[in-house]
C-alpha cells in the first residue's frame, strides 16, 4: 500500500484522515495510497471488514460500493501512474 511497515500505515493513515477532513490537498501518492487502504478496508476479510462491513460500519455495501466507484472514477486521472505499482512519494 505504500507504507513502509504496520507502525508508519498507522501514522500516516492518521495524517491522511486529518487531511482530508480539513479539506487539505494531496499529492498523488498519498491519494493512491487513501484510495487503496480503503479498497482493502472494504473488501477483505483477511485485512478489512469485508463481508462484516454493514456490521461494522452501518453503512449498506450497495450504497458503499457505488459510493467508491464514483471515487475510484474521480481519482482515475491523479492515482493512475501508481496502477500495478506501490504509491510512494
Amino acid at each position: 500500500m505504500g507504507f513502509t511497515d504496520a507502525q508508519d500505515l498507522l501514522d500516516q493513515c492518521q495524517r491522511l484522515r486529518k487531511a482530508l477532513g480539513e479539506d487539505a490537498p494531496l499529492g498523488a501518492a498519498d491519494w493512491a495510497r487513501t484510495l487503496l487502504a480503503t479498497e482493502i478496508v472494504f473488501v477483505s476479510d483477511l485485512a478489512g471488514s469485508g463481508v462484516e462491513w454493514s456490521t461494522t460500519t452501518g453503512r449498506d455495501d450497495v450504497v458503499t460500493i457505488r459510493m467508491l466507484r464514483v471515487i475510484q472514477r474521480k481519482l482515475t486521472r491523479t492515482v493512475r501512474p501508481y496502477y500495478g505499482k506501490r504509491p510512494s512519494d
